[in-house]
């Protein structure tokens, strides 16, 4: 079995056809990407006790005697903290064990992942079936979260290398798909919530049992289906080229990944990453509340303010907002390939430069928007928004294996993710905190947010300018050739014995042809349901 899911047994033979990879990887991250979702979870299991009405803790009970308390259902705000740990273990895991991943190769990392996210959600099964919180925080928070890692970063290397001439449009099909998943988790969840509540289980533990078992065989295909190309593979009829332009950063040689922490250019990337993510995900957590409270009933045409709303009222204004999210989640995805795949054109720095300017640009007119009652602008806004937060995940690949290579990438990438960890708290913290402060001082609450959007703007700023400091490394940061070799003995590669070989080139067959049709109908279909989900539910917004 262990040679099975060896590096060295999956390396691509004659006849291979490289379009195949990319569906292999979507197949894991649409499965991972339900952590995005899990939010889902939180109403029912906040009265998994109480089923019709949550049992409410004592005043005086702490968060330990809430881990083990069998007598009253877990708060909301306590239940958040499962959604911390995926991205603190997502961003740690990925970081700690990118350099095994590797030398281990994308399907034992992808087995590994599927494994411990799966077998996550059954501990926490386990956990709500006994009424135990810290059986979720330590199944679906650490052990999900190191499956969320492993499986984030495992086909990463593996596109790049397969796609030196699209590096951002691979990297982007894949990472869509850890955006997508919600997309198709989230409604399934609630489908599956529905089938198998009782008047006495709200049937989150079954829900996570089916998902769990779906999921392992969807991952674990998906994993299986990793291929990597033989050393000093490149498609037919395609070569390096001399840099010119914007391409002046693309590098032919290759930095060892623990290295890195002392590489200039690493941490500015890690600005980079970690000011684009902070203003965007604290702009996504707020997302569907500013709404609601900057527009109040003119949502549903009341002239009322949202302070002013009965619960009739409110409860059609939170239906608006619901579809609301499910456009930005479309714009999410969108962005990811997109952004991406325009940065194989424009080039990585000049992308990067395009998010923050324009993203400030954008930032800067949500207040007057707001101030203006203008829905329709303060919508684009945040479309716009969104899909640059999504399209600044899925470039940054591409761009690390611009400036260090295409070697050790996926090792990292898995370190940069710590900005994402970091971002994770200092996005909803600043929201949090800048809204509270302002309430605090009698602002009215449609004009809470407007001094939030000018630290985000600043934050767009300080990601700029690191962006702009971005240059070539210097050679001493690079692998000599003997220690290249040394690294390719690691990982287990070998150098083909008659010089490149066009793997894509060869596959161009009937057969061929609807193998590589059949993978991507097999996360196509999947991904059209809930594309069409998410349209029925963002309708509800423009209804």
């Amino acid at each position: 079995m262990a040679g099975f899911l060896d590096k060295e047994g999956i390396v691509a033979g004659p006849g291979f056809n490289r379009w195949l990879v990319p569906p292999a990887a979507l197949a894991v991250h649409l499965c991972i990407g339900m952590a995005y979702g899990f939010s889902v979870f939180w109403l029912p299991l906040s009265r998994a006790l109480g089923v019709q009405e949550p049992i409410a803790c004592a005043p005086d009970i702490g968060f330990l005697e809430q881990l083990v308390s069998t007598a009253c259902d877990w708060p909301i705000s306590t239940l958040g903290w499962m959604y911390t740990l995926f991205f603190v273990f997502l961003g740690s895991s990925a970081a700690v064990w990118g350099g095994w991943l590797e030398r281990a190769g994308p399907r034992k990392a992808g087995v590994v992942s599927a494994l411990c996210w799966c077998g996550g959600m059954l501990v926490s099964a386990l956990g709500v079936h006994l009424h135990q919180f810290w059986l979720l925080l330590v199944g679906s928070g650490v052990i999900g979260g190191v499956g969320l890692g492993l499986g984030y970063i495992s086909p990463v290397s593996t596109l790049i290398k397969w796609f030196p001439d699209r590096r951002g449009m691979a990297t982007g099909m894949a990472i869509m798909g850890f955006g997508g998943g919600a997309m198709i988790g989230s409604p399934l969840a609630v489908d599956l919530m529905q089938y198998f509540a009782t008047p006495g289980d709200v049937g989150v533990s079954s829900t996570f049992v089916v998902m769990a078992l779906g999921y392992f065989v969807f991952m674990m295909a998906g994993a299986l289906g990793y291929r990597v190309p033989p050393a000093g593979w490149r498609p037919a009829a395609w070569a390096p080229r001399p840099a010119k332009g914007t391409q002046t950063m693309v590098t032919l040689r290759h930095v060892h990944v623990s290295r890195v922490w002392g590489i200039p250019q690493f941490w500015l990337v890690w600005m980079v990453l970690c000011m684009n993510v902070s203003a965007g995900i604290g702009m996504i957590g707020m997302a569907s509340p500013m709404l609601q409270e900057v527009f109040g009933g003119s949502l549903i045409g009341v002239a009322k303010k949202f302070a002013e709303l009965d619960l009739s009222e409110r409860a059609a204004v939170a239906s608006a907002a619901a579809g609301f999210t499910a456009l930005l989640s479309l714009f999410n995805i969108a962005g990811r390939f997109f952004w991406s795949s325009l940065s194989d054109k424009m080039g990585r720095k000049r992308t990067y430069c395009l998010f923050f300017v324009l993203g400030s640009l954008l930032y800067l007119s949500i207040p007057s928007s707001a101030t203006s009652a203008n829905i329709a602008l303060f919508v684009v806004a945040l479309c716009a928004i969104v899909s640059i937060y999504g399209g600044g995940f899925a470039a940054i690949p591409a761009y690390l294996a611009d400036l260090f290579g295409t070697q050790m990438v996926g090792a990292i990438h898995g370190r940069l993710l710590t900005a994402w960890a970091t971002a994770g708290v200092l996005g909803p913290v600043l929201v949090n905190y800048m809204r509270e402060y302002q309430l605090g001082r009698g602002i009215a609450t449609e004009q809470v947010y407007n001094q939030t959007m000018l630290v985000f703007t600043g934050l767009l700023l300080v990601g700029l300018v690191c962006n702009l400091m971005v240059r070539p490394l210097a050679d001493r940061y690079f692998m000599t050739e003997a220690e290249l070799i040394q690294e390719k003995r690691l990982a287990h590669e070998t150098l083909p014995s008659t010089g490149s070989t066009p793997v894509d080139g060869a596959a161009r067959n009937a057969n061929g042809a609807a193998v590589v049709a059949l993978a991507w109908a097999a996360v196509g279909i999947p991904l059209a349901w809930g594309f069409y989900r998410s349209v029925q539910s963002a309708a509800q917004f423009f209804s």
